[in-house]
């Protein structure tokens, strides 16, 4: 959608249906129609009354609908640690813009190396000890161990190229 201006030809409030229309064109938009007016007016020139337009993205990275697993306190040691391949571990958390857009470079990431390469996800607010005991203050951080011994760290939502080059030099 980069540069790109479209128009959107919005239904009026009373023929919207029920539920949730969706924006092929523009991915992770939909728009609801309320069923109080109270709090929810919208004065938007794109949305008819009784309607709100929600982004799904944080919902989706909430989800955990990616290709990578979660690893939590109780299989740290086993998932990462232990691990004989090396391990990219994506420090991240539901509310944070950064991390829902690394998501999809890390899920590549996962597919690509496959066999050569784990990859899991923290969730810092549920697993606040692992991201204390690596010095987690920023994220998205990504880590990559190597014979459970921590290697290299990048913060930020960095390009592919970038983490590519940094897992490159532990296979």
């Amino acid at each position: 959608m980069a540069g790109v201006l479209e128009t959107l030809i919005i239904p009026r409030a009373s023929a919207l249906p029920s539920a949730p229309v969706r924006f092929p064109q523009l991915r992770g938009l939909k728009m609801l129609r309320t069923r109080s007016s109270a709090n929810l007016r919208t004065t938007h020139k794109f949305a008819p009354p009784r309607t709100r337009i929600v982004c799904e993205a944080q919902d989706t990275a909430a989800l955990g609908e990616t290709a990578v697993a979660a690893v939590t306190d109780p299989d740290w040691q086993s998932n990462v640690i232990e691990c004989e391949l090396p391990v990219l571990v994506e420090f991240w958390a539901p509310w944070c813009g950064p991390c829902r857009m690394i998501h999809p470079v890390i899920d590549k990431l996962a597919k690509d190396y496959a066999g050569k390469l784990k990859c899991y996800k923290v969730n810092t607010d549920d697993c606040s000890s692992i991201a204390t005991q690596y010095g987690i203050r920023s994220i998205p951080t990504v880590i990559i161990f190597k014979n459970g011994e921590k290697k290299e760290a990048v913060i930020g939502a960095v390009p592919e190229s970038t983490l590519t080059t940094c897992i490159e030099k532990y296979l």
